[in-house]
């Protein structure tokens, strides 16, 4: 009998931790991060069903971390086991959601969030646009440990403009002052106030909503470690009230009409991204990866990606961009038999400008958000103008906003 089957058998009788850890005494659960993700269910399961049919509907996309975590005991904080806990069960014990939504889950997988392949993320963004189709929001729950990478993928993929919200925990479900049930309570209610439509992915996490493509993990413990430099968050939940004090670029582009009506299908053609994952296969999607640059940083690196084949590299430099002379010079080398490059910085703030050729700045991502965003424009383009293209409109959104905005005439 299976782990979750144990669960279930023992789900109604007695409190989830308890559940989870005498079925863990029963039969010996793999490690989390190497267990597959599972095929998105065609119907979610309907879990609390709101006393107003009028509420909107969210449905809660979970893929494991540390909020679905089962601790040894009620204070081990870092001492826990990510993924075991199933979604179902999770809301069943958060109170008063029938308060804010219909809410529905699908368990797309249960592990960490480093453990997800990128191919599993490309059936995850089907799965919430197939999700979206029937509800009002979705809530994506995963590993903070690249749920920034995770939500990135989501933003640039995902077709339907309602509100996705990711969201997770720094401490698992089952120790005293968990942060992982007022996290899932407040991404649901964030979700179901449609407030962040149009917005893209956001994150929430510690009663903060980011915008996920400038907001990063910056520590290793702390529950407030997201942060977004330079820009700060887009609002903030207090009890049921979503207040949003800034709108994010991607939003602004709604109103990119050049003199025609501001109407959906206008609005959509300016949102949308053009990675449509339904036009693609998941082998199209290129190997990236991202060089670190330190004093007198070697090349090997760079060659030895080279002659494996990637595709794409991302250069995490030092101040502006800069990469040690011996990087450079392998960059050249691998420009030269076909891979492309996107600099960024390692200071964790600011922009990167310039670059020529195969080198593309990636202006204020930060390196993993430009890993992505080559990857992207690698596995929808053939040539250097057309992945330059998509680098100077989807890594630039910060640059200037002006151009998105009705003009104001004043007597």
């Amino acid at each position: 009998m299976s782990f979750h089957r144990n669960v279930a058998a023992l789900r109604g009788r007695v409190p989830l931790a308890v559940a989870a850890a005498v079925a863990l005494l029963i039969v010996f659960l793999p490690g989390a991060d190497g267990a597959p993700a599972q095929p998105p269910q065609a119907v979610p399961k309907s879990v609390v069903r709101a006393a107003d049919e009028a509420l909107p509907t969210v449905t809660v996309v979970a893929t494991g971390g540390t909020m679905a975590g089962l601790s040894d005991t009620p204070t081990s904080f870092q001492r826990y086991r990510a993924g075991t806990l199933l979604m179902e069960d999770m809301l069943a014990e958060v109170p008063n959601l029938d308060e804010v939504a219909n809410v529905n889950s699908l368990q797309f997988g249960n592990k960490g969030s480093g453990g997800y392949t990128i191919a599993e993320l490309y059936d995850l963004s089907l799965a919430v646009d197939n999700a979206l189709r029937t509800s009002d929001g979705v809530v994506v729950t995963t590993g903070t440990d690249t749920m920034e990478e995770i939500g990135f993928f989501l933003d640039l993929t995902v077709r339907s403009p309602k509100p996705v919200v990711i969201t997770g925990a720094m401490r698992p479900w089952t120790v005293i002052g968990s942060d992982a049930q007022a996290n899932l309570f407040n991404a649901i209610v964030t979700a179901a106030s449609g407030k962040t439509g149009w917005f893209g992915t956001v994150l929430m996490l510690n009663d903060e909503i980011h915008a996920v493509r400038d907001v990063t993990k910056t520590s290793s413990y702390r529950m407030d470690t997201f942060q977004t430099p330079e820009f700060g968050l887009l609002g903030y939940v207090d009890d049921l009230k979503v207040r949003i004090m800034r709108m994010p670029p991607r939003a602004l582009r709604v109103f990119e009409t050049r003199g025609s009506v501001v109407t959906t299908a206008n609005a959509l053609r300016n949102w949308r991204t053009p990675f449509d994952l339904t036009t693609i296969e998941k082998a199209d999607l290129p190997r990236v990866e991202i060089f670190y640059n330190a004093q007198e940083a070697g090349g090997e690196a760079i060659d030895a990606w080279a002659a494996a084949g990637v595709e794409g590299i991302v250069t995490a430099g030092t101040g502006a961009g800069g990469i040690s002379g011996a990087a450079g010079q392998a960059r050249t080398r691998a420009v030269q038999v076909g891979v492309m490059f996107a600099s960024t910085t390692r200071t964790g703030s600011g922009s990167v400008y310039g670059g020529s050729g195969a080198v593309f700045p990636a202006d204020s991502l930060n390196a993993p958000h430009a890993r992505l965003l080559l990857m992207m424009a690698l596995a929808f383009n053939d040539g250097v103008d057309d992945v330059r293209a998509d680098f100077v409109e989807w890594a630039g959104l910060q640059a200037d906003i002006t151009s998105a905005l009705p003009s104001l005439r004043t007597s």
